[in-house]
């Protein structure tokens, strides 16, 4: 195991470097032209040798691969570069930016699990049964039902017409809450959200977790369980649902990166503070050190859970093995 840990890691540098070129080349080809964020629409508009001097300031006139070479080396330096629109250094605005993700995140991610998981189970102990059907077109609704429309649909009934939660945004900017009640505050602007970024998850957790238990109640050692003379309750919980979480953990690694990106449009339409919308944000003022900050902490993260889904995957099954 620990060979594997290491060569894992030291695995994850190269993948990373082809990411940052991919990325990179991808951003520096797209159309537009970054500067425009620097004119001022109640301004004389600047000449083109303001503009040109500008652009030689941010390196842009530089062939492609020199651009790379001086992002690369300021990052080994823990410099992610400075925001054209924001004008700050992109790691304080992802900084600002990024536990708010990670709240939103982990909310989802925990209420997925919670919800998901029993329903999966349900569905495949009351296998062709009515909870059966109903589970699995739920499923399919949420499935084919775009986020963006499940969250508008949030936003139409349970803030605008019933008036119980707020709409957007994370705090009420007409209060200065504090204590337990700035705490409340964030989790009532917090319920909406989560539940928009979760039902899309939780249709596809509960799937999952369905076929894979159907598929581990099929074995040979579940039988033996049972005709040991263990009660059902034994055999589902210490036999049968250790070995159908597997999968289940390979979605949990591959969800970690939403932790950090969040879901774009989602933040978007609720208007949370988080790295969704300051992606966004950046993608339409085509700012490329803040959108090249959110590419490449998404991809760590990515690269982790995907790690951590293996060492995971030994602590479910000690069967498993990694030469």
């Amino acid at each position: 195991m620990t060979r594997f840990v290491v060569r894992r890691l030291l695995q994850m540098i190269p993948l990373l470097i082809g990411i940052s070129i991919l990325a990179f080349l991808i951003i520096r080809l797209a159309p537009g032209d970054p500067t425009m964020v620097y004119i001022d629409p109640n301004k004389p508009p600047p000449s083109s040798e303001d503009l040109e001097r500008l652009r030689e300031q941010l390196g842009l006139n530089d062939p492609v691969p020199v651009q790379y070479v001086h992002w690369l080396e300021n990052v080994l330096k823990g410099d992610l570069g400075f925001s054209l629109s924001g004008r700050r250094p992109v790691l304080d605005e992802i900084g600002e930016r990024l536990p708010n993700t990670l709240l939103l995140g982990l909310a989802a991610l925990m209420l997925t699990a919670v919800v998901s998981i029993p329903i999966g189970v349900l569905s495949a102990v009351a296998r062709y049964s009515f909870l059966d059907y109903l589970v699995t077109l739920l499923s399919f609704l949420g499935l084919s039902i775009p986020g963006f429309v499940i969250a508008l649909f949030l936003i139409q009934v349970f803030a605008v017409q019933l008036g119980w939660l707020p709409t957007t945004g994370m705090r009420d900017v007409r209060e200065a809450y504090e204590g337990w009640r700035a705490t409340l505050d964030v989790l009532e602007h917090l319920i909406l959200p989560t539940i928009a970024l979760s039902l899309a998850s939780i249709a596809r957790w509960a799937r999952y977790q369905r076929s894979s238990l159907l598929d581990v109640l099929s074995q040979d050692y579940i039988r033996t369980a049972r005709a040991k003379g263990l009660s059902e309750r034994i055999v589902m919980a210490s036999h049968a649902l250790r070995n159908a979480l597997l999968p289940m953990i390979t979605l949990m690694g591959l969800s970690i990166p939403s932790l950090v990106s969040g879901a774009f449009i989602i933040e978007y339409v609720f208007g949370w503070p988080g790295m969704g919308r300051l992606a966004v944000n950046a993608a339409l003022r085509r700012d490329y050190p803040v959108i090249m900050g959110v590419t490449m902490i998404s991809a760590i993260f990515i690269v982790l859970g995907n790690f951590l889904a293996d060492i995971a995957y030994h602590w479910a099954d000690p069967r498993i093995r990694y030469d």
